[in-house]
């Protein structure tokens, strides 16, 4: 639900009533309580009020005090301290647990990321060091009112993303901003105030002092956020990429043959395909779905070759190698790496689907992450031609194989290992991998259905 904000901080509370019907802001509203009947400040902070008052949905709330971790401690049976150097105390409460953070105040910046100091604060002193206005407004259930110091509210109804003060002291004190403000601005739709996006600009480099565990981190949460392809194109307008994913930048103004992608260059394609990630599936992309798609054609711009026409020689290929870099860089799980590689490297063989032997479309329909093959097949389709043969064709053919027999796995267990055939009497070596080879095929074509059958196959072969 959409929420039309009022501007009037002196009103009725802007937010709608429903929310406060929750058992979730009910137990954060008896947290405050508790708070407050001790003499503290307290309200909700941040997240929970911005995304209230935009109607959008809420699965916690932060709370911001005067009190002490100590102070909040004694208060609240089941506490867990979690930032203990800023203040940060968790609190259980009627099955809920709620980050209570004391008011802070905070140093100069040494490194781009950190304050120099953290201190116990005042309210002023707290909201002064939020990064942006939306972000900045407190809810106290006490009044039932929004404070709003900074203007949050105003931007709000101008869909708005502004700084809190001076925006190149925001962005210089905490490099990870440059990116947040890409994810708000991407996530509601949001223009980046023009101050703000020119210090966004202006301080771009110091991307590079931010550790890439917290870049990747951040980009991964663009990535699978809403609007992917917008922040795709924030990122470039910001001038982003090249301290983040340099890789990136090459895919602006690199051609593509317009018979194939009418929509533009390789960069605007791979936006579209991120933002068609969701159709029609419902649901957020997995992070291995999300970089795939932001690197299945990164390929492109150092493979392409334009005499008498464009063409990306295995591009695949190139960019499958180049996505494990930039994984690798970044410090991705190796599995998540492993899925990026299979989906960039194989996002091509769908073309090929129709040719195909059974037993070579089996091994490709069966694999064990093949819904996120299909959706990315899907989405670069869609953001194409918009030809869907082969997505079609590869349906109906795992309906098709799941109908010749229900008990059947579409791609079920080997029936042999080496095992069995040293048994035979085979010395170990490679001729051992291609008989079994040879006999995978033959299983998957439909020939061989058992161990026994598949034996007396082997020693025919012998």
């Amino acid at each position: 639900m959409e929420h039309h904000i009022s501007e009037d901080k002196t009103g009725p509370c802007p937010i709608p009533r429903e929310v406060f019907e929750s058992p979730l802001v009910q137990a954060a509203e008896a947290t405050v309580q508790t708070l407050r009947s001790a003499g503290h400040e307290a309200a909700f902070v941040g997240g929970f009020v911005r995304n209230a008052l935009l109607g959008k949905p809420m699965d916690d709330v932060d709370i911001a005090t005067s009190a002490t971790p100590d102070e909040v401690a004694g208060l609240f049976k089941a506490t867990k301290s979690v930032g203990a150097h800023f203040g940060v105390m968790l609190v259980q409460r009627e099955g809920f647990t709620f980050e209570v953070a004391t008011y802070r105040a905070e140093g100069s910046y040494v490194d781009h990321r950190h304050p120099s100091e953290v201190r116990h604060g005042t309210f002023e002193e707290d909201w002064r060091r939020r990064d942006f206005t939306i972000n900045a407004m407190y809810y106290d259930p006490g009044t039932r009112r929004v404070l709003d110091p900074t203007g949050g509210l105003v931007d709000l109804e101008a869909r708005r993303l502004r700084t809190v003060g001076e925006p190149g002291l925001r962005f210089e004190e905490d490099a990870l901003r440059l990116l947040r403000a890409v994810r708000f601005a991407a996530r509601f739709e949001f223009e980046i105030e023009p101050a703000t996006a020119e210090a966004a600009r202006r301080h771009a480099l110091t991307l590079a002092a931010i550790s890439v565990e917290r870049i990747a981190e951040e980009l991964i949460a663009i990535l699978t956020g809403p609007h992917p392809g917008r922040a795709m194109h924030l990122m470039a307008d910001l001038a982003l990429w090249p301290h983040a994913i340099p890789e990136i930048e090459p895919m602006r103004g690199c051609p593509q043959p317009p018979e194939f992608h009418p929509e533009g260059d390789v960069f605007v394609h791979t936006a579209m395909v991120l933002d068609g990630l969701e159709e029609p599936w419902g649901s957020p992309p997995t992070p291995a779905l999300a970089l795939a798609a932001l690197l299945h054609d990164v390929g492109k711009p150092p493979t392409i070759i334009s005499d008498d026409r464009i063409r990306f020689p295995e591009h695949q290929n190139v960019g499958a190698e180049m996505a494990v870099a930039i994984c690798r860089r970044l410090r991705l799980p190796t599995r998540l790496i492993e899925q990026v590689h299979e989906l960039v490297a194989d996002h091509m063989r769908f073309m090929d689907a129709h040719r195909m032997k059974r037993s070579t479309l089996r091994r490709f329909l069966g694999r064990e992450d093949f819904a996120l093959h299909l959706a990315l097949h899907h989405a670069d389709c869609l953001a194409s031609h918009g030809k869907l043969d082969n997505y079609h064709y590869c349906i109906e053919q795992i309906e098709s194989l799941k109908q010749e027999d229900a008990q059947a796995a579409l791609l079920p267990p080997p029936l042999l290992n080496g095992h069995d055939l040293l048994a035979l009497g085979l010395a170990p070596g490679p001729r051992i991998g291609r008989l079994l080879e040879a006999v995978r095929d033959e299983q998957l074509e439909g020939w061989l259905a058992s161990k026994e059958a598949a034996l007396a196959w082997v020693r025919e072969k012998l």
